[in-house]
Protein backbone atom coordinates (compact mmCIF):
# COMPACT_ATOMS: atom_id res chain seq x y z
CA UNK A 1 0.00 0.00 0.00
CA UNK A 2 1.65 3.05 -0.71
CA UNK A 3 1.27 5.98 2.05
CA UNK A 4 1.40 9.96 1.33
CA UNK A 5 2.07 12.93 3.89
CA UNK A 6 0.35 15.24 3.04
CA UNK A 7 -0.55 18.97 4.40
CA UNK A 8 -2.87 21.16 2.32
CA UNK A 9 -2.15 23.29 -0.84
CA UNK A 10 1.37 22.35 -0.51
CA UNK A 11 3.88 20.25 -3.01
CA UNK A 12 2.16 17.11 -1.98
CA UNK A 13 -0.89 18.34 -3.63
CA UNK A 14 1.33 17.41 -6.78
CA UNK A 15 1.90 13.93 -5.31
CA UNK A 16 -2.03 13.70 -4.31
CA UNK A 17 -3.25 14.46 -7.48
CA UNK A 18 -0.66 12.33 -9.29
CA UNK A 19 -2.25 8.99 -7.58
CA UNK A 20 -5.82 10.21 -8.36
CA UNK A 21 -5.14 10.32 -12.20
CA UNK A 22 -3.46 6.91 -12.09
CA UNK A 23 -5.83 5.33 -9.86
CA UNK A 24 -3.61 3.79 -7.57
CA UNK A 25 -4.81 2.59 -3.93
CA UNK A 26 -3.51 4.60 -1.30
CA UNK A 27 -3.26 5.48 2.30
CA UNK A 28 -3.27 9.32 2.87
CA UNK A 29 -2.48 10.87 5.97
CA UNK A 30 -3.08 14.66 6.47
CA UNK A 31 -1.11 16.98 8.48
CA UNK A 32 -1.30 20.60 9.74
CA UNK A 33 1.20 22.63 8.73
CA UNK A 34 4.00 22.70 9.32
CA UNK A 35 4.13 19.46 10.60
CA UNK A 36 7.55 19.84 12.18
CA UNK A 37 6.24 21.80 14.89
CA UNK A 38 2.72 20.76 14.83
CA UNK A 39 2.82 17.17 14.35
CA UNK A 40 6.43 16.51 16.46
CA UNK A 41 5.55 12.27 15.93
CA UNK A 42 5.95 13.04 12.35
CA UNK A 43 9.63 13.28 12.34
CA UNK A 44 9.40 9.52 13.73
CA UNK A 45 8.69 9.07 10.18
CA UNK A 46 10.38 11.81 8.07
CA UNK A 47 13.13 13.30 10.20
CA UNK A 48 13.22 15.96 8.01
CA UNK A 49 9.46 17.29 9.36
CA UNK A 50 8.67 17.97 5.64
CA UNK A 51 5.66 16.88 3.38
CA UNK A 52 5.16 15.52 0.85
CA UNK A 53 6.73 11.97 2.12
CA UNK A 54 6.13 8.92 0.45
CA UNK A 55 6.45 5.13 0.97
CA UNK A 56 5.71 2.55 -1.10
CA UNK A 57 6.98 -0.64 0.51
CA UNK A 58 10.56 -0.22 1.79
CA UNK A 59 10.86 2.72 -0.83
CA UNK A 60 10.93 6.14 0.45
CA UNK A 61 11.15 9.61 -0.93
CA UNK A 62 10.94 13.25 0.24
CA UNK A 63 10.64 15.18 -3.57
CA UNK A 64 7.66 15.53 -4.84
CA UNK A 65 8.72 16.09 -8.32
CA UNK A 66 10.92 12.78 -8.07
CA UNK A 67 7.64 11.24 -7.10
CA UNK A 68 5.75 12.03 -9.67
CA UNK A 69 8.53 10.31 -11.48
CA UNK A 70 8.85 7.28 -9.39
CA UNK A 71 5.19 6.59 -9.49
CA UNK A 72 4.68 6.40 -13.20
CA UNK A 73 7.68 4.64 -13.97
CA UNK A 74 7.35 1.96 -10.99
CA UNK A 75 3.74 1.31 -11.76
CA UNK A 76 4.26 1.69 -15.57
CA UNK A 77 1.59 4.19 -16.65
CA UNK A 78 3.01 5.21 -19.60
CA UNK A 79 -0.09 7.35 -20.35
CA UNK A 80 1.22 10.10 -17.69
CA UNK A 81 5.41 9.75 -18.80
CA UNK A 82 7.47 9.42 -21.94
CA UNK A 83 9.70 6.61 -22.78
CA UNK A 84 14.06 7.88 -22.26
CA UNK A 85 13.75 7.36 -26.34
CA UNK A 86 10.94 9.87 -26.86
CA UNK A 87 12.42 12.66 -28.72
CA UNK A 88 10.57 15.12 -26.04
CA UNK A 89 11.76 13.26 -23.23
CA UNK A 90 14.85 15.68 -22.36
CA UNK A 91 11.79 18.37 -22.31
CA UNK A 92 9.58 16.12 -20.20
CA UNK A 93 12.29 15.86 -17.40
CA UNK A 94 13.38 19.60 -17.69
CA UNK A 95 9.67 21.08 -17.34
CA UNK A 96 9.13 17.96 -14.14
CA UNK A 97 12.21 19.78 -12.57
CA UNK A 98 11.87 23.41 -13.32
CA UNK A 99 8.78 24.05 -11.49
CA UNK A 100 10.96 23.49 -8.23
CA UNK A 101 13.87 24.96 -9.57
CA UNK A 102 12.60 28.41 -11.50
CA UNK A 103 9.08 28.41 -10.35
CA UNK A 104 8.48 27.65 -6.52
CA UNK A 105 11.63 28.44 -5.20
CA UNK A 106 10.49 32.39 -5.70
CA UNK A 107 7.27 31.37 -4.49
CA UNK A 108 8.78 30.12 -1.31
CA UNK A 109 10.51 33.23 -0.36
CA UNK A 110 6.99 35.53 -1.29
CA UNK A 111 5.08 33.03 1.70
CA UNK A 112 7.94 33.13 4.10
CA UNK A 113 8.09 36.68 4.24
CA UNK A 114 4.68 37.95 3.75
CA UNK A 115 2.77 35.35 6.42
CA UNK A 116 4.84 32.63 7.96
CA UNK A 117 7.25 34.78 9.52
CA UNK A 118 6.40 36.58 12.51
CA UNK A 119 5.08 40.17 11.87
CA UNK A 120 8.28 42.10 12.46
CA UNK A 121 10.25 39.52 10.33
CA UNK A 122 8.20 39.96 7.78
CA UNK A 123 9.98 41.83 4.38
CA UNK A 124 7.57 43.62 2.06
CA UNK A 125 10.49 44.45 -0.38
CA UNK A 126 11.72 40.74 -0.33
CA UNK A 127 7.74 39.82 -1.16
CA UNK A 128 7.37 42.36 -4.09
CA UNK A 129 11.07 41.25 -5.08
CA UNK A 130 10.58 37.58 -5.62
CA UNK A 131 6.74 37.81 -6.70
CA UNK A 132 8.26 39.67 -9.74
CA UNK A 133 10.87 36.99 -10.19
CA UNK A 134 8.66 34.32 -10.13
CA UNK A 135 6.20 36.37 -13.10
CA UNK A 136 9.40 36.50 -15.07
CA UNK A 137 10.48 33.29 -14.17
CA UNK A 138 7.12 32.20 -16.09
CA UNK A 139 8.49 33.84 -19.69
CA UNK A 140 9.63 30.70 -20.80
CA UNK A 141 6.12 28.91 -20.25
CA UNK A 142 4.73 31.61 -21.87
CA UNK A 143 6.03 31.21 -25.02
CA UNK A 144 5.30 27.08 -25.12
CA UNK A 145 2.17 27.65 -24.08
CA UNK A 146 0.98 29.77 -27.00
CA UNK A 147 0.98 26.58 -29.41
CA UNK A 148 0.43 23.89 -27.07
CA UNK A 149 -2.24 22.59 -24.43
CA UNK A 150 0.01 20.21 -22.95
CA UNK A 151 3.99 20.65 -22.28
CA UNK A 152 5.25 17.69 -24.28
CA UNK A 153 3.51 15.07 -26.42
CA UNK A 154 0.58 16.68 -27.00
CA UNK A 155 -0.87 15.02 -24.36
CA UNK A 156 -1.29 15.51 -19.92
CA UNK A 157 1.68 14.16 -17.92
CA UNK A 158 3.26 14.06 -14.75
CA UNK A 159 5.12 16.81 -16.29
CA UNK A 160 1.46 19.15 -16.02
CA UNK A 161 1.25 18.35 -12.22
CA UNK A 162 4.74 19.58 -11.44
CA UNK A 163 4.24 22.70 -13.57
CA UNK A 164 0.36 23.19 -12.55
CA UNK A 165 1.09 23.20 -9.20
CA UNK A 166 3.40 25.74 -9.17
CA UNK A 167 0.61 28.06 -10.97
CA UNK A 168 -2.28 26.96 -8.55
CA UNK A 169 -0.20 28.14 -5.87
CA UNK A 170 1.08 31.27 -7.68
CA UNK A 171 -3.18 31.78 -8.41
CA UNK A 172 -3.35 31.22 -3.99
CA UNK A 173 -0.84 34.00 -4.06
CA UNK A 174 -2.84 36.38 -5.98
CA UNK A 175 -0.49 36.57 -8.84
CA UNK A 176 -2.60 34.82 -11.47
CA UNK A 177 -4.19 38.08 -12.54
CA UNK A 178 -0.51 39.06 -13.81
CA UNK A 179 -0.61 35.49 -15.71
CA UNK A 180 -0.71 35.82 -19.39
CA UNK A 181 -4.21 34.76 -21.21
CA UNK A 182 -3.00 31.51 -22.44
CA UNK A 183 -0.89 30.41 -19.22
CA UNK A 184 -4.34 31.07 -17.27
CA UNK A 185 -6.05 28.98 -19.64
CA UNK A 186 -3.54 26.46 -19.11
CA UNK A 187 -4.15 26.43 -15.56
CA UNK A 188 -7.79 26.62 -16.17
CA UNK A 189 -7.46 23.58 -18.08
CA UNK A 190 -5.86 21.67 -15.22
CA UNK A 191 -7.89 22.85 -12.80
CA UNK A 192 -10.86 21.46 -14.51
CA UNK A 193 -9.86 17.84 -14.71
CA UNK A 194 -11.80 15.61 -12.14
CA UNK A 195 -8.88 14.63 -10.77
CA UNK A 196 -7.54 17.51 -9.08
CA UNK A 197 -11.09 18.52 -8.22
CA UNK A 198 -11.21 15.27 -6.22
CA UNK A 199 -8.06 16.35 -4.00
CA UNK A 200 -7.42 19.89 -3.72
CA UNK A 201 -9.44 20.29 -0.82
CA UNK A 202 -8.06 16.97 0.90
CA UNK A 203 -6.58 17.86 4.28
CA UNK A 204 -8.49 21.60 4.44
CA UNK A 205 -10.57 20.08 7.66
CA UNK A 206 -7.54 20.08 9.70
CA UNK A 207 -5.75 23.18 8.52
CA UNK A 208 -5.13 25.78 10.32
CA UNK A 209 -3.54 28.23 8.20
CA UNK A 210 -4.54 29.39 4.45
CA UNK A 211 -2.35 31.23 1.91
CA UNK A 212 -3.63 35.00 1.82
CA UNK A 213 -2.75 36.82 -1.40
CA UNK A 214 -0.05 39.35 -2.03
CA UNK A 215 0.13 42.65 -3.40
CA UNK A 216 2.37 43.51 -5.85
CA UNK A 217 3.14 47.30 -7.35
Amino acid sequence: MIELWHCHNTRSLRVLWALEEMRLEYKLHSLRFPPRFLDKKFLETNPLGTVPFLKDGDTTLTESSAMLLYLAERYQQTDFTLPATHPEYGAYLNWLFSSDATLTFPQTLVLRYSQFEQPERQQPQVVQDYAIWYLARLKRLNAHLENNDFLVANKFTMADISIGYALYLGELLGLAAQYQPQTQAYLQRLKSRESFKAIKDKGQEISEYAIKPVTIE
